[in-house]
């Protein structure tokens, strides 16, 4: 398939996200954008989180439970 240039400017903090996740996956910084857009444009990405908030909702109060665990006697909280 025919490869074509794309320009985009982003903030360097976002330019060094994408440069250090592209090198995790083994990826040019191209390829890794292109994957992110073929997983948006799929749904990929909405059905994944979908299901992420899906697992939150359903084990919130263990999430919950495990954060008061953490917390100091008295129910002392940072404000």
């Amino acid at each position: 398939m025919a490869k074509t240039q794309l320009g985009a400017r982003v903030d360097e903090d976002v330019a060094e996200l994408a440069r250090k996740r592209a090198a995790d996956l083994g990826l040019s910084i191209g390829d890794y954008l292109a994957r992110l857009v073929q997983d948006d444009a799929s749904g990929l990405r909405a059905h994944a989180m979908d299901a992420a908030a899906r697992f939150l909702a359903e084990h919130q109060a263990l999430f919950d439970e495990a954060e008061d665990a953490g917390q100091p006697a008295g129910g002392a909280r940072a404000a």
